[in-house]
């Protein structure tokens, strides 16, 4: 296996949300919920001030277009109340009190703007990894794509052969539900791909828009806590089977590791308000094991030169800065500390799921890695389920 990697476009959400205006608009909302005195704790634990997302907090929190009437209808609603003997002023005076209420958006409501969105950032995204590489729409064999929380039939491979103009026999692998392990995964995809034909160009587009998981009437803490870690990005990369002069990274070989029975601790639910991210607290000790794993993949690979080798930067999304904690403390005690720096610092402005780990490498690469410097790439997603990858800088 070797896969070249051009550096990826980043395309960060355009509306700075901050982490006090969330905590505001959930306290002011939920200001009974068991967890409501805590809320500035919670948030400031998180470590996040600001996060970027394709639409402003005011479109998630908007009501929906209907009024609470929506369910049941005008007409079906005055004929009730005639037949309870109300009279045509009362009737007019109830239906109005009803339709003032608001109503939550519908599914349609929350994810068309979404799905809009995903679309102009992701080809933004393609667009700019295109021209880091050197390289034109055309030149693109194949095309691998992911957007979690914006379900649509045709997705966004399709929306982006139209809209770069792609050729008419790209090779299309939409992976919408890789989520977080997107990043990752279509890297080792890619890889495989151009092993089997070494001219073969890979472009990998992820727009995530997470913020679409912003549920305005969910009083849970998990839901308090969803609200506060999540950002959109899209990102984009060039894979190539033979070096580049705009190659960054050689990827040598990649991992794969799913645990049974662990479907549940993390998933998404479509209900008629939208989609909603629902999390299992027992979900960073399951991701724990994923990186024990990992680290059995990595002495495995290299077992015969044990101490002298290390990664030289480990560029890793395990869905928050828990599971990096355990990182830090099971790695071999002689790999050098710093490793998680730049993971760490992509962080600090929310997770941002499938496309998380191109923002940590493009953050490595703008500090500048040596040539020769080891990499590890790693995400754990719903599943739950994990890929790492090792490289070399170029």
């Amino acid at each position: 296996m070797a896969a070249y990697l051009c550096p990826p476009a980043v395309i960060h959400g355009e509306h700075a949300v901050e982490t006090s205006q969330i905590a505001a608009e959930v306290r002011d909302r939920h200001p009974h919920a068991a967890w409501a005195p805590r809320i500035d704790g919670i948030a400031a634990s998180t470590g996040i001030e600001t996060r970027g997302w394709m639409l402003p907090l005011e479109t998630a929190v908007a009501p929906g277009d209907g009024g609470g009437l929506r369910g049941v209808g005008v007409e079906a609603a005055q004929k009730a109340l005639a037949h309870d003997g109300f009279t045509q002023q009362d009737v007019d005076r109830v239906i109005a009190a009803l339709e003032a209420i608001p109503a939550p958006q519908t599914v349609q409501e929350r994810t068309a703007p979404a799905w809009e969105a995903v679309q102009s950032y992701g080809e933004r995204a393609a667009r700019g990894a295109l021209q880091i590489a050197g390289l034109d729409a055309a030149d693109v064999d194949c095309l691998i794509t992911s957007h979690s929380t914006t379900p649509a039939l045709p997705g966004l491979d399709v929306a982006l052969t139209n809209r770069l103009a792609l050729r008419s026999d790209v090779m299309l692998l939409p992976a919408t539900q890789w989520a977080c392990v997107a990043g990752t995964r279509s890297l080792a995809l890619a890889a495989d791909l151009v092993a089997a034909d070494p001219d073969r160009v890979v472009l990998v587009v992820i727009a995530e828009a997470l913020s679409t998981t912003y549920q305005p009437a969910d009083d849970t803490l998990e839901s308090l806590i969803v609200r506060l870690l999540f950002a959109d990005t899209a990102v984009a990369a060039v894979v190539t089977g033979r070096p580049r002069p705009e190659s960054v990274l050689r990827l040598d070989a990649a991992w794969h590791h799913t645990l049974p029975g662990t479907q549940d601790l993390h998933r998404l639910e479509t209900r008629a308000d939208g989609t909603h991210f629902v999390m299992d607290r027992r979900g960073p000790r399951a991701v724990q094991e994923t990186v024990t794993a990992m680290w059995e993949w990595l002495r495995l690979r290299y077992q015969d030169d044990p101490d002298a080798w290390h990664p030289d930067v480990l560029l890793a999304h395990p869905g928050g800065t828990r599971v990096l904690e355990y990182m830090e403390q099971t790695m071999p005690d002689a790999w050098p500390s710093g490793l998680l720096d730049y993971s760490r610092d992509s962080y600090t402005s929310g997770n941002r799921g499938g496309a998380a780990v191109f923002d940590i490498l493009r953050r490595a690469h703008d500090a500048g890695q040596k040539s020769g410097d080891r990499a590890v790439l790693y995400a754990a997603a719903p599943g739950l389920t994990a890929t790492a990858l090792e490289g070399e800088w170029l």
